[in-house]
């Protein structure tokens, strides 16, 4: 079992239901937060066993598993899984800003929202969630206007800047000042699994003139295929957003590298469950 433990990423084994934590999120008070594994649930086969998303392809997993699922990743991240939010993720940059009314809502609530990527807030004993497969979490935290925001970065929200979008949310919201915010890069596959074609690539070198000047993008021997730094080109995003560097933190752990305890579309071809990003203050 290859349980992670980096500077920026920690994980507690000892738990039931094992999530990865990040240090310089735990440092603040007021603040829960937390990234699954697939360790813990109680789902079945491509989806075992903690499973936190309701389909994978044309495969569904029982209703009933996940909102167990659910139930304990909440109790063991230290938070009320009927305060849970859920996206609607579409692979856009759309941000809904959360209040109490929307607590539940994705899990024991209909959504009343579609696509929407990305979620903020400025209210207690609220949890934010969005989900993953190998895509970018972006976590913010605002301490001294007491706000937080979660978005699904995958690659088209990257080129699409959806980091700089939510800390724009979050600034014309809640008063936020860029410069003050620390913000993690979660869980989320590596430069070296992440390969993609030359369309692709073309969109990174449109949104990033230096994209291979700095390793967003590096060409491989074969013709036509690229290896995509995701973390670094969401780091710039953020940099651009007017983020401190030293208030920007990389977890640094792979989902595709660690299937063994994370779910990840690209080493599965889809087969699998979906991990999730937990984002609350509390009272």
């Amino acid at each position: 079992m290859n349980f992670i433990n980096t500077s920026n990423a920690v994980i507690d084994s000892s738990l039931r239901t094992p999530y990865l934590s990040f240090p310089v999120l735990s440092r603040i008070p007021f603040i829960k937060h937390g990234f699954s594994t697939r360790l813990g649930g109680v789902s079945e086969g491509i989806f075992a066993t903690l499973n936190l998303g309701t389909d994978s392809g044309e495969q569904i997993d029982d209703p009933a598993r996940v909102e167990e699922n659910y139930t304990r990743i909440a109790g063991s991240i230290g938070v009320d899984v009927h305060s849970l939010v859920i996206s609607k993720q579409v692979h856009k940059t759309n941000i809904r800003v959360v209040t109490s009314e929307d607590r539940g809502k994705g899990l024991f609530i209909p959504r009343d929202y579609d696509e929407i990527d990305g979620l903020i807030t400025n209210e207690p004993n609220i949890t934010l969630v969005t989900k993953y497969a190998d895509c970018v979490p972006l976590y913010f935290v605002d301490q001294n206007k007491k706000a937080i925001g979660l978005s699904h970065s995958g690659w088209r929200g990257t080129v699409a800047e959806i980091g700089r979008i939510t800390v724009e949310e979050l600034t014309k919201n809640y008063h936020s000042d860029p410069a003050e915010l620390i913000a993690v890069i979660g869980p989320s596959i590596c430069k070296s699994c992440f390969e993609i074609r030359e369309d692709v690539a073309a969109e990174f070198e449109k949104a990033f003139p230096n994209a291979f000047a700095t390793g967003i993008l590096t060409p491989l021997e074969k013709k036509g295929k690229y290896l995509c730094d995701l973390w670094e080109a969401n780091r710039q995003v953020l940099l651009k957003a007017g983020l401190k560097s030293n208030n920007i933190h990389t977890s640094g752990v792979c989902t595709c590298c660690n299937d063994d305890i994370l779910f990840s579309h690209r080493k599965t071809q889809g087969r699998r469950g979906s991990l999730a990003a937990f984002l609350a203050m509390i009272q």
